[in-house]
């Protein structure tokens, strides 16, 4: 059966659909050795001859779709001119070409998916789709309930006003702050520009959430396929977790399956010092609760930065519930710079 060239490229792995329309354009596919330059010439992959950049074009690739921290210091793409590291490198034994889903700056770290799924990808990448993505981000000096709410109320850009979202403070010191951030947009450089303009200063910045999935105890570098069920709840509901990690459960185990940062907020509100902003993005997901507080912004010292930030383990793997998280244990000796 005849499918659009993009289509095919996409269902092979090779890019998503958007990305394989800039293949087309480029030239840089063939079919039965003729160069396919318009983006409506079909094809049959039975019956036809396709090349990519020379090669052929297999479509019955096994499909995967990988979760991976992102250290700081790596691009993400497959290739960069400037000849700096890209998030690829990072998976050497996937023997599958898989390419990420959306980007994560050279200096952000965090969750990532990459996939050879093209039909994943596009579908999670579309902006119907409103993907809730949660940061933790550490800015310079203090945060105040008004730029927390600006925040969460939208802020204007130069490319427009931004979505509603979801902000709350989540530790503060005598120099730096560390606050909540829940977005569904997917903007250059949103979270930093939406901090820049209501005058806070990132000083570093982390994806720990995509959807339901959390970054848990992941370090730089490491990575996991993801289960047949996580996939198939990221086609119809990325907001919540697969069925068989819902049901009754005990309130510590309730717990475990908040966001990271949605933890920490409430945990803090729970003790009467924190102010959280609630923006409800798609009427989906967990809500961190909104409470006024006359008692000020200071954080409980349980809430410590080997919480926030994590620390280093020495085991080279180790098992969850969702897969085998394997370790890169010096990807995040990458940047000195992003070190604790």
């Amino acid at each position: 059966m005849q499918e659009r060239l993009q289509k095919i490229l996409a269902k092979a792995g090779i890019a998503s659909r958007r990305e394989a329309e800039g293949f087309i354009t480029a030239g840089r596919v063939a079919v039965n050795g003729m160069v396919a330059a318009e983006l409506g010439t079909k094809a049959d992959p039975e019956k036809d001859l396709i090349t990519f950049d020379g090669k052929p074009v297999r479509c019955e690739e096994r499909k995967v779709c990988i979760l991976l921290y992102k250290p700081a210091g790596y691009m993400t793409t497959l290739k960069d001119p400037e000849g700096r590291p890209v998030v690829t490198d990072l998976l050497k034994e996937v023997p599958e070409r898989v390419y990420p889903v959306g980007r994560l700056d050279y200096n952000t770290e965090g969750l990532l998916l990459l996939t050879n799924d093209g039909d994943l990808a596009n579908r999670l990448m579309h902006p119907r789709h409103e993907v809730d993505k949660g940061y933790l981000v550490r800015v310079r000096g203090s945060v105040t309930p008004d730029q927390l709410r600006q925040l969460a109320d939208g802020v204007l850009l130069d490319d427009g006003m931004t979505a509603p979202a979801r902000s709350a403070l989540v530790k503060e010191s005598e120099n730096n702050s560390w606050i909540s951030l829940t977005i569904h947009e997917g903007r250059f450089r949103q979270v930093r520009r939406m901090c820049e303009v209501v005058g806070l200063s990132v000083v570093r910045l982390k994806r720990s959430r995509y959807g339901f999935l959390e970054i848990g105890a992941m370090k730089p570098g490491d990575y996991r396929l993801l289960t047949a069920a996580e996939v198939e709840q990221l086609r119809t509901d990325p907001s919540k977790p697969p069925r068989k990690l819902q049901g009754s459960v005990s309130k510590q185990d309730r717990q475990k399956l908040l966001p990271e940062e949605g933890r920490r907020a409430e945990t803090a509100q729970r003790s009467g010092v924190i102010t959280a902003f609630d923006r409800p993005l798609t009427g989906k997901g967990d809500r961190i609760p909104t409470r006024s507080t006359e008692k000020g912004t200071s954080i409980p010292k349980k809430i410590t930065d080997e919480r926030v930030g994590g620390v280093k383990e020495s085991t080279a793997q180790r098992k969850t519930a969702s897969g085998t998280i394997v370790r890169k244990s010096n990807a995040h000796m990458h940047n000195s710079k992003f070190k604790k």
